[in-house]
């Protein structure tokens, strides 16, 4: 099953338990990574740059199901779109 994707107006919900809040996310990453090493060899990552994401499964943590989430609007998400373009 293929994982909806969040965008900045949108968030997951369990379609068994409502749940909006807890999920455990499998994901694969492709990043390019700045680490800054001190003195005594301790890194730090310093950027971040994702060059490729893909969301493998998402797990509810309020009743477990697998791969059951849908895509719902964040609230407000609307309103601020609105606001936007207006500007």
């Amino acid at each position: 099953m293929t994982v909806p994707a969040l965008t900045a107006e949108t968030r997951w919900r369990c379609t068994l338990c409502g749940n909006l809040t807890r999920f455990d996310v499998t994901r694969t990453a492709r990043v390019t990574e700045f680490l800054h090493f001190d003195l005594a060899g301790e890194s730090k990552v310093e950027e971040t740059e994702v060059l490729s994401e893909t969301v493998e499964t998402v797990r509810c943590r309020w009743c477990n199901a697998v791969d059951q989430v849908e895509l719902v609007a964040r609230p407000g998400a609307q309103d601020a779109a609105a606001e936007a373009e207006q500007a």
